[in-house]
């Protein structure tokens, strides 16, 4: 009787102590799940975060695309603008310069018309401008 008493104390010392070790394992494991919700959540919102962030840089790089456009087509206009301004400048220029300093003219080169352009100018037509 006593050695099974012996054994049987022992048994439920051994199972206690692994329903213990159970308990705790498990405890870690809960509390191993709670870290890990808490950490996904984190991470879906950093997501969001940075969906939304991408979202607004993609709109402004639009903007900035279509506003660099705009000034590009400006910039071209008022290019083709400044070339025109400036030959009729140096048109002008010639042009006062043969009156008012003759060694300074340049004369226009002598331009060579096309048979059509020749029968037109002939039958009273203007000849096409010359370059300056």
């Amino acid at each position: 009787d006593e050695s099974k008493k012996e054994y049987c104390a022992v048994q439920f010392d051994e199972t206690d102590d692994k329903k213990k070790a159970l308990a705790r394992a498990l405890s870690d494991l809960d509390t191993a799940i709670a870290e890990t919700k808490e950490g996904l959540a984190t991470v879906i919102e950093e997501i969001a975060a940075l969906e939304a962030g991408i979202k607004a840089l993609d709109k402004s790089v639009a903007e900035a695309t279509e506003q660099r456009k705009a000034e590009n087509a400006e910039y071209k206009d008022l290019m083709a603008s400044n070339g025109a301004a400036k030959e009729l400048i140096i048109f002008a220029k010639n042009r006062m310069n043969k009156f008012y300093n003759p060694k300074m003219y340049k004369a226009a080169p002598k331009q060579e018309l096309s048979a059509e352009d020749r029968i037109f100018a002939n039958n009273g037509g203007t000849p096409p401008p010359t370059e300056a």
